[in-house]
């Protein structure tokens, strides 16, 4: 009996990595639930810090007509993004709530001309101006850099609609929301 000869496997092809799945975030809230909700995460704040956000989130509501209003309760912070629609990319602003401050986030900043360089940050793409109170908000040169921002976002607010507020995510775990005392 003659011997076979033994047939070399087929060479391997180099494994190619598939990206993970998008996990979709399907909200939490929307609605009058969600502004129940939100009001609970501000209320966790020292008063002052409360009602600076709650001032804040008033005044630019009024001024961002038809903005879909994205509420994470994350780690670091109370975090809520205003944009055209439910999709944390499209979103132009945002307010984070920390113990300590409450701050106003330029989402796509880096591109806006900012001759009085009010934005700080070190990011390649967001800058933020920390609000000492919400009168920062009327500030010409503040307004201007909102204006572009509106100009330059990719997907506009449609001012005609009525906007809403969407819990998109509550951390599990979270720092302390109130300063811890000094002793």
């Amino acid at each position: 009996m003659a011997a076979r000869k033994a047939i070399p496997p087929a060479p391997k092809k180099p494994a190619v990595r598939q990206p993970p799945a998008r996990k979709t975030v399907m909200p939490i809230a929307s609605g009058p639930e969600a502004e129940a909700m939100l009001e609970s995460f501000i209320e966790k704040f020292t008063p002052e810090i409360a009602a600076h956000a709650r001032a804040a989130l008033a005044k630019l509501r009024k001024q961002l007509k038809g903005a879909v209003v994205l509420v994470y309760d994350n780690y670091n912070a109370l975090a809520i993004g205003f944009g055209p629609n439910e999709t944390v990319k499209d979103s132009i602003f945002s307010v984070a709530v920390f113990p300590r401050a409450v701050s106003f986030f330029f989402l796509q900043g880096r591109k806006l001309l900012d001759p009085q360089k009010l934005l700080r940050g070190t990011g390649s793409r967001v800058g933020h101006i920390k609000l000492s109170s919400t009168k920062d908000l009327d500030q010409p040169a503040v307004k201007a850099l909102m204006e572009a921002a509106l100009d330059q976002a990719a997907v506009p607010l449609n001012t005609k609609a009525k906007g809403y507020v969407v819990v998109k995510s509550i951390s599990a775990k979270q720092r302390p929301r109130r300063p811890m005392a000094i002793t």
